[in-house]
């Protein structure tokens, strides 16, 4: 039987070898980096939140209303920003009698403050696919520091969807009717589409 050189290798286990290289090369790959660009908030995205009920329950809704871009730069992930715009007047929980308790002065004051702001002022990556986004949040003409966890969802040439959390303290914005009854605390799950 003739020897084989690893130079003779069968053109069989050649192609194994290529695409067992190309497999470990797109596991490794950086989501984050390969949808850089410029992308509009696409109105069928999700802002949804929740607040915990004392004694247990919880009150959920979300927002219909809200505008806003991000940047994700491919060679400097901290370079990237964000910039979100909800209309609180948007709020929907199922329920008239909470919405209008929302939209009130109570909490929102829609007619006072009509927009809720958020801009990014750091991006700082913690995986291939995900990053923390700090950045100021402004409500009821108070402006306080906010932090979001992003991860990377489905991507393509024009489209790319992010999963965002983050939790904030309602009193810091002036909302803190109801303490008793509900939280202090904001828990925030979004589901973000974006088109380029």
């Amino acid at each position: 039987m003739p020897h084989r050189t690893a130079n003779s290798m069968p053109k069989a286990g050649a192609g194994l070898a290529l695409a067992l290289f190309c497999f470990i090369g797109a596991a490794q790959a950086d989501p984050l980096a390969e949808a850089a660009g410029e992308y509009r908030i696409e109105p069928s995205s999700h802002i949804g939140f929740r607040v915990e009920k004392v004694g247990g329950g919880y009150l959920a809704g979300d927002f219909g209303q809200f505008r806003g871009t991000f940047r994700i730069d491919g060679h400097n992930i901290a370079g990237s920003n964000v910039d979100f715009v909800v209309m609180p007047a948007s709020v929907r929980t199922g329920e008239a009698r909470t919405e209008n308790l929302l939209r009130s002065d109570a909490i929102f004051d829609v007619d006072a403050y009509p927009e809720i702001v958020f801009r990014s002022t750091s991006v700082r990556q913690t995986g291939p696919s995900s990053a923390i986004i700090e950045g100021n949040l402004t409500a009821r003409g108070k402006t306080n520091r906010a932090a979001f966890v992003a991860t990377v969802g489905q991507h393509s040439d024009r489209n790319i969807t992010f999963h965002v959390q983050g939790t904030i303290s309602r009193s810091d914005y002036g909302m803190d009717a109801g303490l008793s009854i509900y939280s202090n605390l904001v828990d925030f799950d979004m589901q973000l589409r974006g088109t380029r």
